[in-house]
């Protein structure tokens, strides 16, 4: 026990005799943690706003902007009429309004004031919802043809866009993340070469009074730890602050239930503090033993 703690503390003053190393090797491993991490997120929050687009059966039908609200109910009447239409609700201009404030947030609410009665430019709208979504393109077709119906908006087109969008920043933070680990590997390797580099005396000297390797690779091992271990406290700090900034200035609440963070961040803080370790040891171990195989059996004089 005394030997593990002399061992923790000599790591620990490694990190504090390289600091401006460490440091570096801290902030490229926690920039690869927090864009994993915010990688990961903004996955969930894709999939969480497809599961509802997805579950919602409905197309957005928009008529066109001089027709007039009493020619919009008897358009509805006709689309109501059709075979494969299940449900046929009006939506006012007031009402899209009401929505649009409602999607917006009250933060940027008053990017909208003054904008209804009159200076409304939002067309009325049904939503519909049909019986058969095998039948989706040929009730699209008739309800386009009616007269005074300016476009339909499909939300399956929404959906695929989001798996787009979804893909490209799946592959995209797939190759930054690699990316990042492999510079977090190099400057974490290099950090402890150059510790154990500076420390070769002492390491001599341990070597010629029958330290074994194991002995003198614990502090290296320490350093690298406690380093991704700090990485990872801080990536998920910056990380829990910079999503509901995000969130927030986006007003995306409103659509749909984005990922509460909140009630992961203990899991997160400890993944992202294990992964931080892992990349630390694994750093410090490529290290240790390119030195130990190189320089570690010569003796220094003194």
């Amino acid at each position: 026990m005394k030997n593990f703690g002399y061992l923790l503390k000599e790591g620990i003053k490694n990190i504090w005799k390289s600091r401006t190393m460490s440091l570096a090797s801290i902030a490229v491993l926690m920039s690869c943690l927090l864009m994993t991490g915010a990688a990961v997120l903004f996955s969930w929050n894709i999939k969480s706003a497809m599961s509802l687009v997805e579950g919602n059966n409905s197309i957005k039908v928009y008529i066109k902007q001089d027709v007039p609200s009493l020619k919009a109910l008897q358009i509805g009447d006709q689309i109501r009429k059709l075979d494969n239409v299940a449900s046929c609700e009006f939506i006012s201009k007031d009402d899209g309004m009401k929505d649009m404030r409602k999607m917006v947030g009250e933060q940027n609410a008053g990017l909208l004031d003054g904008l209804e009665g009159d200076n409304n430019w939002l067309p009325n709208s049904f939503r519909i919802s049909m019986k058969d979504l095998s039948k989706y393109k040929e009730t699209a077709a008739k309800i386009t043809a009616i007269d005074g119906v300016d476009k339909i908006y499909d939300y399956q087109q929404l959906a695929d866009k989001l798996t787009h969008i979804d893909r490209i920043v799946t592959n995209v933070g797939f190759v930054l993340v690699i990316a990042l680990s492999l510079v977090s590997l190099f400057i974490i390797a290099n950090t402890i070469h150059v510790a154990m580099y500076s420390h070769r005396l002492e390491i001599s000297i341990m070597k010629s009074v029958g330290a074994t390797n194991g002995f003198i690779r614990v502090p290296y091992l320490v350093e690298g730890m406690v380093t991704g271990l700090a990485a990872g406290a801080i990536a998920a700090g910056l990380l829990h602050l910079i999503y509901y900034r995000v969130v927030d200035s986006m007003g995306i609440r409103a659509l749909f239930n984005v990922i509460n963070l909140n009630a992961i961040m203990t899991p997160v803080v400890l993944i992202m503090m294990l992964a931080g370790a892992l990349f630390g040891a694994l750093g410090g171990i490529i290290s240790i033993e390119r030195y130990l195989k190189k320089e570690g059996g010569a003796i220094v004089g003194w």
